[in-house]
């Protein structure tokens, strides 16, 4: 029994290891086409896209690592979440394939008005995703309804007030994640444009972070148990001091014109924070207030058997991920690039 919880436990960190490493790199990416209709000129399009074009399909590895494993490591979670959601889902999928055409489609583009078009595909694709993603998050925290085995509830139950909250708060924080990467990424003037409407966006993102945080105790007793009972207190206090800690930090160096590459790094750990937030509200549980990961799982040999493959895959995504970042670091040449 000891075997198998420690092997449990090892699959629902390196799941949530897997989520939050796609939500911070395609998060960025998937910002730059939320941000896209703030810039008309082709040029800003043009150099913002190249921005991103080396490493966002390999960003989105991270969410299939994601999917596969929670399919293949706790495969009742995987049976009872995909029925709540499957709208959301279709949606999302569908959104990044949109996005995913139109970063080759743009650049073939024969006449003005279809690369409109497919600038439109980009920007739909990237907001819509975006929105999925959040309004899933919220669904799977409100709770879903379970009976024995199998999802009990309705078509629309993914679809709430909280539901929405979250998904607004997910575009809000993905565009600011982007924008901190242009201001990364670019010079001159459209790097100050893009440092401006981080500070909005990251006002927009601290406002979603309190919204849902003031949301969720109120989505069940446990929630409110896990950060306000005794002695736990005494572990999540220092959690949302820590994040006001680093939004004060971040919006200092929103206002330093000379820092490009801090906004984004706090943004990240900004993002860590939040969720090991989440991770504070849910554990130990795959359905909240349902079903416990150790319910959900599947056999320890399977998980075993997965578990050597994860082990020696993950470090090879990594080393990849981390050397196109490597080979393509530093400011971007408005002059070079194909999309």
């Amino acid at each position: 029994m000891f075997y198998s919880i420690d092997l449990t436990v090892a699959w629902a960190l390196l799941l949530a290891f897997s989520v939050f490493v796609y939500v911070v790199l395609d998060g960025f990416d998937l910002g730059i086409g939320i941000l896209y209709p703030f810039f008309r000129e082709k040029s800003d399009r043009d150099i913002m896209m190249n921005s991103v074009a080396p490493v966002w399909d390999g960003n989105e590895t991270w969410l299939v690592l994601g999917g596969g494993g929670l399919f293949a490591a706790f495969p009742l979670a995987y049976a009872v979440i995909m029925p709540a959601v499957y709208p959301a889902i279709i949606a999302m999928l569908l959104a990044l394939i949109f996005r995913g055409v139109a970063f080759e489609y743009r650049w073939r583009a024969s006449s003005r008005l279809s690369k409109r078009a497919w600038d439109a595909a980009f920007i739909g694709g990237s907001v819509t995703a975006a929105l999925a993603q959040g309004i899933i998050l919220g669904a799977f925290l409100q709770g879903i309804e379970v009976e024995g085995r199998a999802y009990a509830g309705g078509w629309w139950d993914w679809l709430t007030p909280f539901s929405i909250l979250c998904g607004v708060s997910v575009v809000a924080g993905y565009a600011f994640l982007g924008a901190c990467w242009l201001n990364m990424k670019l010079e001159g003037e459209i790097q100050h444009r893009v440092r401006v409407m981080a500070r909005a966006f990251f006002v927009a993102t601290i406002i979603g972070i309190v919204a849902v945080s003031l949301a969720t105790p109120f989505l069940g007793a446990g929630y409110a148990a896990r950060w306000f009972g005794w002695p736990q207190i005494a572990l999540t206090a220092p959690v949302p001091i820590l994040i006001g800690g680093i939004a004060l930090l971040l919006l200092r160096s929103l206002f330093h014109p000379t820092r490009d590459r801090l906004p984004f790094i706090l943004g990240l750990v900004l993002f860590a924070l939040c969720f090991l937030g989440l991770g504070i509200s849910i554990w130990p549980l795959a359905i909240p207030q349902e079903i416990t990961i150790w319910e959900a799982a599947a056999p320890a040999k399977s998980q075993l058997f997965m578990f050597v493959g994860a082990i020696v895959l993950v470090p090879i995504i990594l080393a990849y991920t981390g050397y196109a970042y490597w080979v393509f670091r530093g400011k971007l040449d408005p002059e070079k690039g194909y999309h």
